[in-house]
C-alpha cells in the first residue's frame, strides 16, 4: 500500500518528486520513501537521478497487462483512429470507473489547441459525455456513492446529472458541453456487447472555434453511430484471444533481490506490483490458484496480494476470479503515455557516454537527412561539438547510414540521386553505387562506421533502434574525434556497448508504445 501511495504520487506530479516531495505527498517517513523507491528502482519501474524519482517507462507494463485483458485498444483502436481522420477531430475510448470514467484509447489531432488528456486520466463522471452514458446503467448503489462523494465536496451546479443519465438512455448517445472545461464540446455514444452491456464510450471531442454541441452532433453523430456499430461488429464476431505467455520467474527474482539487497528491498511491494502483471490477453479473469501459477508466487502470498489490491480498486473479485479494474491505468500511465522516444534514450544515453568516455546520440531520418532528437556529450577539452536539431547528410553519417540501409534498394537509389551526394571532406564517399554497396553491408552486419567523411578528425559508430514492429526509428551513435581510437577498436571496444544501449532503448520503447504513440521527436 505504500509502495503504490508513492507510485501515485509520482503519477500526480506528473513523472517526477524529490524524495523530501514524496515524503509530504505520502505522509511517509524518509526510511520508507528510500526503500521503495529502490525497490521500484530494481525493478525498473523508477529511475532514481540524485535527489529525484522519476517514473521510468517499464512501469507501463503494468498498466499494459489491463489494457491486454480487456482487449479495447486492439479490436477497437484502429476503428477509432479512422474515424478521427474521417472527421478531422479527437477521438477516445473511455471505460467506467467506479464512478469516474478513463480513457484507455486516445487519437488526437495536433492542432495549436489540442487535447491534453492522456491514456489512462481519470475524470468524473457527471462532467463528461461518457459519463452520462455509463451512469445511465448504475444501480440504486451506484447512485449512492455518487451522491456521498457528490455531498462531500463535487462542484455545484450538476444537480441535473440524473437526468441527463435518463436522456442518454433514452437516445443512445450523450454531449458535454464545455462540462468538463471551457471551449471543449464532445458527443458520445456507447459499445455493446451482444449481451447489451456497455463496454466502453466513443467520444468525438472538438473545440468551440470548430463546432458548438449542436453542430458537433450533426456532423459527427451519423459518422460516429457507423464506426460504434463497426465496433460492436468486431467485438462480436473476434475469436478467443489465446493466452498470452504469463511472465516467468518473477517470484524467483524477487527472492533474489531480496538477498542481495536486504532490507532495503520490500519484497511484499515486488511481489504485489508483480500480481498485476499476470493478467493480460486471454487472461482477463484469473482464479487464485491461475494467478499463483503465473507468478510463480505461493498461494497465501498471492492471496495476501490480492485481497490488498482488491481493497485498494486495482482488482475486482467475482465468485472465485479476479479481474484488473482500470485503476491500474492510474500507476504512471498518464504521464508516460506521453513520453517521447528521446526521453526513453536520454538516461540509456547518459549511462553509455559514462561508460565509453565519448559522446552518445540519438537520431531519426528527416527527409534526406539526420536530425540530433537527444544527445549526452562528454566534457573533454576537445569534444564533438553538436546540438540536439542540428541536421546532417544522412549519406556521410552513421546514423543515417544505419537508417538509409533499412530502405528499399530501389528507395535508397531514389534517396541519393535525389540528394546527389557531394564531398564534405577528402575522405567522403560521394559514388552512387559504392554508398550503395555500404548500404548493402551496413544492412548485413547491422551497424556503420565512418570515418572522417562528415568533417576531418571525427570518426563515429552507429546502430539502429527498432520499434514493436521491428522499424528501425532512430539510431544512436558515439562519436569521437579519431585519435582516440582506431577504427579496429571502434568495432572491438564501441559496438558491444551500442548494441546493449540499443537493446535496452528497446525494452522501454515495446513497453511504452504498446498501447500508447510514441513521438520519435
Amino acid at each position: 500500500m505504500r509502495g503504490i501511495a508513492v507510485l501515485r504520487a509520482l503519477t500526480e506530479a506528473d513523472g517526477v518528486l524529490s524524495a523530501s516531495a514524496l515524503e509530504r505527498a505520502t505522509g511517509l517517513p524518509r526510511a520508507t520513501v528510500d526503500r521503495v523507491t529502490a525497490t521500484l528502482a530494481r525493478m525498473g519501474y523508477v529511475r532514481l537521478d540524485g535527489r529525484d524519482a522519476a517514473l521510468a517507462p517499464r512501469l507501463m507494463e503494468l498498466g499494459n497487462a489491463y489494457l491486454a485483458a480487456i482487449r479495447l485498444p486492439g479490436l477497437l483502436g484502429a476503428r477509432a483512429d479512422a474515424l478521427a481522420d474521417e472527421l478531422d477531430e479527437s477521438v477516445s475510448l473511455a471505460v467506467p470507473d467506479r464512478d469516474g470514467i478513463r480513457l484507455v484509447h486516445q487519437a488526437t489531432r495536433r492542432r495549436a489547441m489540442s487535447l491534453s488528456f492522456r491514456i489512462g486520466d481519470p475524470l468524473p463522471a457527471e462532467r463528461t459525455a461518457p459519463g452520462d452514458l455509463f451512469a445511465a446503467d448504475w444501480t440504486d448503489q451506484e447512485w449512492a456513492r455518487w451522491r456521498e462523494r457528490r455531498g462531500t465536496g463535487a462542484r455545484a451546479g450538476e444537480d441535473d446529472f440524473e437526468r441527463r443519465a435518463a436522456g442518454a438512455r433514452r437516445r443512445g448517445w450523450a454531449v458535454d458541453d464545455q462540462r468538463i472545461e471551457p471551449g471543449l464540446v464532445a458527443l458520445a455514444v456507447p459499445v455493446r456487447a451482444p449481451d447489451g452491456r456497455v463496454v466502453c464510450a466513443v467520444s468525438v471531442v472538438s473545440h468551440t472555434s470548430r463546432h458548438g454541441a449542436a453542430s458537433l452532433r450533426e456532423a459527427a453523430l451519423p459518422p460516429l453511430r457507423a464506426a460504434v456499430r463497426e465496433m460492436e461488429r468486431a467485438w462480436r464476431e473476434a475469436p478467443p484471444p489465446a493466452p498470452a505467455p504469463a511472465p516467468a520467474g518473477l517470484a524467483a527474482w524477487t527472492g533474489a533481490s531480496k538477498q542481495e539487497l536486504g532490507r532495503d528491498f520490500v519484497e511484499s511491494l515486488a511481489r504485489g506490483l508483480t500480481v498485476l502483471t499476470a493478467f493480460g490477453e486471454g487472461r482477463e479473469a484469473l482464479t487464485l490458484s491461475a494467478v499463483a501459477e503465473a507468478t510463480g508466487l505461493a498461494r497465501a502470498t498471492a492471496r495476501r496480494a490480492l485481497i490488498t489490491l482488491e481493497h485498494l480498486g486495482y482488482v475486482t473479485a467475482h465468485e472465485r476470479t479476479f479481474r484488473p479494474a482500470p485503476r491500474v491505468l492510474g500507476l504512471g500511465y498518464p504521464p508516460l503515455s506521453r513520453t517521447t522516444l528521446p526521453a526513453i534514450a536520454a538516461p540509456h544515453l547518459a549511462a553509455l557516454a559514462t561508460r565509453v568516455h565519448d559522446s552518445a546520440s540519438l537520431a531519426v531520418l528527416d527527409g534526406d537527412d539526420i536530425r540530433y532528437t537527444a544527445r549526452v556529450a562528454t566534457g573533454r577539452i576537445m569534444s564533438v561539438d553538436i546540438t540536439v536539431g542540428t541536421r546532417f547528410p544522412a549519406y556521410a553519417t552513421s546514423m543515417g547510414r544505419v537508417l538509409l540501409a533499412e530502405q528499399a534498394p530501389d528507395e535508397r537509389a531514389a534517396g541519393l540521386a535525389r540528394t546527389r551526394p557531394r564531398p564534405l571532406t577528402p575522405h567522403t564517399v560521394t559514388d552512387p553505387e559504392e554508398l550503395a554497396g555500404i548500404l548493402e553491408t551496413v544492412a548485413a552486419s547491422g551497424y556503420a562506421l565512418v570515418d572522417e567523411e562528415l568533417e576531418e578528425g571525427l570518426r563515429s559508430v552507429a546502430v539502429p533502434v527498432r520499434d514493436r514492429a521491428g522499424r528501425a526509428v532512430a539510431a544512436v551513435n558515439v562519436a569521437m574525434h579519431s585519435v582516440r581510437r582506431t577504427t579496429a577498436q571502434c568495432v572491438d571496444e564501441l559496438l558491444p556497448e551500442l548494441r546493449a544501449t540499443a537493446d535496452r532503448i528497446e525494452a522501454d520503447l515495446h513497453v511504452a508504445g504498446r498501447f500508447a504513440r510514441i513521438a520519435t521527436v
